[in-house]
């Protein structure tokens, strides 16, 4: 199957996961605003809020599934893929601005003494609806995020699970209130859950964050990197290497020393299978670069940029296992 095959199949992926989660949530979010309206529930109004910015999420994946699947041009000669990145940073964002706007609310209604004396059973209602939505949603989008190998699909998924936590402890304050005839627990419980949405959002940015800077904390690639280049004969030192992902795929640079009285053409065909020896090690490679040095010339190289080594790679891996240790 063709690089182009695959990816046009990943685009389909993206984009049916885009029009699920747009018709799912547009439905949910009619259903909560609808019944916090009569009910006159903070928490229900809240839950309906953050349902209704997940629409715009979802209209956000139909629009950037066309545009990472554009080939890559003059002005962007590594593809679009870090549209999907930009994009799930935004939807870090929206994440934030909903759990901030539900505690923010809280803490209003709980200062000013601004709830209800009772909790109507429209709010109940309101909320089992969008914990049993949420559910079949989360489960959907989480298949075709893993099927997509897509960031943008994953924290569209993990949203909606957060969602989950939020409908479930929407519904567990509103039983209380209703069972224990304490309105106060409404606000309460929906700030609570407001600060988690918040974290999971700030974790889902820093994550994406990394990406963008193009960091990687994945230190197995750089073992398996190694490990292909040095299994390809006449490789010795490969050194330098960097790797940074762009939407689901990997770009990878790699220097290694060959004989020194090698031919160029000789070289080059060492290259190539260094270049094959990785992709098969390392599945989902956009573009290699493999830099050829004659046997000991790294040390002429000192004040170039940094790149991994396998001496730094493991220096990194002691000092990780010295702080774990303490």
């Amino acid at each position: 199957m063709t690089k182009e095959i695959e990816d046009d199949k990943r685009v389909k992926v993206i984009r049916t996961a885009g029009i699920i989660a747009l018709i799912g949530n547009a439905l949910l979010a009619a259903i909560k605003l609808t019944l916090a309206y009569f009910s006159k529930s903070l928490a229900v109004m809240g839950d309906g809020i953050d349902s209704s910015t997940d629409v715009l999420i979802a209209l956000v994946t139909i629009i950037i599934s066309s545009i990472i699947s554009k080939p890559s041009d003059e002005e962007h000669p590594w593809g679009h893929g870090r549209a999907e990145t930009t994009t799930t940073m935004c939807l870090a964002f929206l994440i934030f601005y909903a759990g901030a706007e539900l505690v923010v609310s809280s803490v209003k209604q709980i200062i000013n003494g601004d709830f209800s004396n009772s909790i109507s059973y429209l709010a109940i209602i309101a909320a089992a609806v969008s914990i049993f939505g949420k559910m079949i949603l989360a489960f959907i989008e989480n298949r075709l995020g893993k099927k997509s190998d897509s960031e943008m699909v994953k924290a569209n998924a993990q949203n909606m699970m957060n969602d989950i936590i939020l409908s479930v402890g929407v519904l567990i304050g509103l039983l209380a209130s209703h069972l224990f005839k304490c309105p106060i627990l409404d606000p309460i419980i929906a700030g609570i859950v407001g600060l988690w949405v918040v974290k999971n959002a700030i974790q889902l940015f820093a994550q994406m964050n990394v990406e963008l800077m193009d960091g990687n904390t994945d230190d197995s690639l750089y073992e398996k990197l190694f490990k292909a280049a040095c299994s390809v004969k006449g490789v010795s030192n490969p050194h330098r290497a960097r790797i940074r992902k762009i939407s689901s795929r990997w770009d990878i640079d790699l220097d290694i020393e060959v004989d020194a009285n090698l031919t160029v053409h000789k070289a080059h065909d060492i290259c190539q299978k260094v270049e094959t020896a990785v992709r098969q090690a390392i599945p989902d490679v956009y573009d290699i670069m493999v830099h050829v040095e004659p046997a000991g010339h790294s040390n002429h190289h000192a004040e170039e940029q940094f790149g991994v080594s396998p001496k730094t790679l493991n220096e990194y891996e002691q000092e990780e296992a010295e702080k774990k240790h303490h």
